[in-house]
């Protein structure tokens, strides 16, 4: 008896609808044929002896399965269940009208328990979209499969088709046979997302209160989020670098719906979602080590994952003690930094990942951390702080706009006892400049902040009246300012005249932005 089930496949962050095919005849034969890698090909032991423990017999004649289409390499073990119905239902032992309807996929304990599996959030999305009746996946993965229902909630739905889908978690293969056997009842999976949202969002444990003095540099981590600016943040051991990058989340505007699923397709895909995780409503934060290597920043592998700079997506990518990290890791940043994706290119296939992210990094001045330090001595000689200092190529400074200095916070600072600004009222500045930029980049494809802006749209939003256009001469002849500067410095006055809510960029403006620019300096390029 041929019978088929529908599984899926996960290709980047999108999933391909994944055909099972099963025939059973007479013979004693397995054959397991599609591209299926070696976790799939064990499928048969994982089903054999689920099916035992449930009572049943894996079926005395020949099984033949097909996996199509052919030429898309089906991985891992999120197969076990679409094999085990489809064996189940040629060999007659469930009811084979309704199973084509649904999507199914999870991996199979020996005993029939079902364990969670990567990548549900773009499967439920392919269901929905494919006019699949529902998918059912384990528990465990219930509450992320069901966001896709939950935009039904008061979401926005012009994200999803108008076709409804039944999402389905259940604990063991048992209760499957039983769900399309109809001898048990099941109620899918809802999520009110509008919940989500009001209860879980801007919800942060650290705050910018907890920062004592350090005013310059919060205002400079507030331009930049603002614009969506690149930062790097240089100063001594123990200044606070890391205390303010982390708090940097907290000041960016809320995730959307669209932003908040795809940053949730990304996790997904990389199986980053926890059991009790539906949908990621916070924007990441993400702090490799400085041994990471170069895929693990960028993704990839043999068969293509996610990296650290696409889990930051719509998020920070914070990058600690960015000197000490290997020349050729910081170089793979600058292409994802412009282009804001990533592109994984294999004989075959091809992927691509999104990074639209900000990037924050921290060094010290120096290899002992005290050089220009006002009460330690620096112990480096000139050539060593040099040397240092051009671990950094030009190319990467180039996509950093803001650079500010750290310096440590006296004692008066620290024993401070009065309120200082909270997010909560940064964030509302921001959020209001960040409109002010909706608007003004409305009919620009792929431009939604200030440093996205191309040199045409920078001529075109960023003119200078005399005064200014006089200081920022000045100040790149007698600062020793590299040309590339320039644009910089533009971009970077036009987020703080939004923050000012002034149309036009002023002298002020210009002369802020101007003192964002302390390393970038003739001699600095590595």
């Amino acid at each position: 008896m041929l019978v088929k089930t529908f599984a899926s496949a996960v290709t980047g962050i999108d999933a391909v609808t994944v055909t099972i095919e099963v025939n059973v005849s007479q013979g004693i034969r397995f054959f397991l044929v599609g591209l299926p890698d070696v976790a799939v090909k064990e499928s048969q032991q994982r089903i054999e002896s689920a099916l035992r423990t449930l009572g049943y017999k894996w079926p005395g004649k020949q099984v033949v399965i097909n996996m199509a289409p052919a030429d898309i390499r089906k991985e891992g073990s999120s197969y076990d269940l679409p094999l085990a119905v489809g064996i189940l239902a040629a060999n007659e032992k469930i009811a084979k009208d309704s199973i084509e309807s649904y999507i199914i996929m999870g991996e199979l304990s020996l005993d029939g328990t079902l364990q969670p599996v990567k990548g549900v959030l773009p499967i439920a999305l392919r269901a929905r979209a494919e006019g699949f009746k529902g998918l059912i996946v384990p528990e465990n993965n219930a509450l992320e499969a069901a966001v896709v229902i939950g935009a039904n909630y008061g979401a926005n739905l012009s994200l999803f088709p108008s076709i409804t889908a039944d999402y389905y978690g259940l604990k063991n293969l048992g209760e499957l046979i039983e769900f399309f056997n109809g001898t048990k009842k099941f109620e899918p999976v809802v999520v009110d997302l509008n919940e989500i949202f009001n209860t879980e969002a801007n919800r942060y444990d650290v705050d910018f209160s907890d920062v004592r003095g350090q005013e310059s540099v919060k205002r400079a981590l507030e331009v930049a989020a603002a614009g969506g600016h690149n930062v790097i943040m240089i100063g001594p051991p123990g200044a606070g670098k890391t205390m303010l990058a982390k708090r940097l989340p907290t000041i960016i505007p809320p995730l959307i719906l669209e932003e908040a699923l795809e940053t949730t397709k990304i996790h997904s895909v990389a199986g980053k979602i926890d059991d009790n995780t539906s949908l990621m409503t916070k924007r990441p934060f993400r702090s490799p080590h400085h041994t990471i290597s170069d895929v693990a920043l960028v993704g990839g592998g043999t068969f293509p994952q996610p990296g650290e700079i696409s889990l930051a997506h719509n998020g920070v990518l914070f990058l600690d003690e960015l000197p000490e990290f290997k020349r050729t890791v910081l170089e793979v940043l600058r292409q994802p930094l412009e282009d804001r994706v990533i592109t994984i290119s294999r004989a075959k296939f091809t992927v691509d990942y999104p990074a639209s992210l900000m990037l924050v990094a921290s060094m010290n001045p120096c290899p002992c951390g005290f050089h220009n330090h006002p009460e330690k001595e620096c112990m480096c000689s000139p050539g060593m702080v040099q040397k240092y200092l051009n671990r950094i190529s030009g190319p990467l400074l180039d996509r950093i706009d803001i650079h500010i200095e750290v310096v440590p916070v006296k004692y008066d600072k620290l024993a401070e006892t009065g309120k200082t600004e909270s997010s909560d009222v940064v964030r509302e500045r921001v959020v209001r400049a960040r409109e002010i930029q909706a608007k003004r980049f409305d009919s620009v494809k792929n431009v939604y902040s200030n440093s996205q802006m191309s040199a045409s749209m920078q001529r075109k939003y960023c003119h200078l009246d005399d005064a200014g256009a006089k200081l920022l001469k000045t100040a790149m002849d007698i600062r020793g300012l590299s040309a590339r500067a320039y644009d910089r410095i533009l971009k970077v006055a036009r987020t703080i005249a939004d923050l000012d809510d002034s149309e036009d960029i002023k002298t002020e403006h210009i002369s802020e932005a101007i003192n964002y620019r302390n390393l970038d300096r003739e001699g600095w390029a590595g």
